[in-house]
């Protein structure tokens, strides 16, 4: 904990002065412009990667950047997209799935993930993605299929389906590739409107 709580004071003694006025508007006001979902992977930084400030992402992180289609219930995933779409009014939303994903290396080389069966459940949301990829063992394929899925999933929720219908919303995949900072924009072969 000794890095954290220096990395704190540093954000308080270096960063923060320099921009406290940004800091105090945002106190006061949300509004950020793209809701960007990507893995949990420490080596994914969306403000880094997108050279955005503060406020200007609203960012959701999962394991594979997996996102649940719609379904009614308790989902901490789809309160949050509901939330950026239909309360922030997001223009963009963002899937970004990256080199090297541990999620997607798991699911392409099968690994036994018997000790971890959280993960294993959570990972079961990749299975079409898997099933869509030509080989294998091909992992990079396997990350690309993996957030067109998820973009497609993501079609499914109320307020995106509503948003995208309405014209208010772009949907987008990225792959972020760690080694060379890439980051390359997919199409997707289908219209993703509900």
């Amino acid at each position: 904990m000794p890095d954290l709580a220096e990395g704190v004071a540093q954000f308080q003694r270096d960063v923060f002065p320099a921009k406290k006025e940004l800091f105090a508007h945002l106190a006061a006001h949300h509004s950020p412009h793209t809701l960007f979902i990507g893995c949990s992977d420490a080596r994914v930084v969306p403000e880094l990667i997108t050279g955005c400030e503060p406020g200007e992402l609203f960012v959701i992180r999962t394991a594979g950047n997996l996102v649940p289609a719609y379904a009614p219930g308790a989902d901490g995933v789809a309160a949050s997209i509901e939330y950026a779409v239909a309360a922030l009014g997001v223009r963009d939303v963002v899937v970004c799935g990256h080199s090297a994903c541990g999620a997607m290396t798991a699911l392409a080389l099968g690994h036994d993930l018997s000790g971890a069966p959280a993960v294993a459940d959570w990972l079961r949301l990749a299975d079409a993605s898997v099933a869509r990829t030509a080989t294998s063992e091909d992992v990079p394929a396997l990350v690309r299929q993996n957030v067109l899925a998820q973009l497609a999933n993501l079609a499914t929720h109320p307020s995106v389906a509503r948003a995208l219908a309405g014209g208010r919303i772009t949907l987008r995949g990225w792959v972020f590739d760690i080694g060379s900072g890439r980051v390359e924009e997919l199409r997707a072969t289908a219209p993703l409107a509900a």
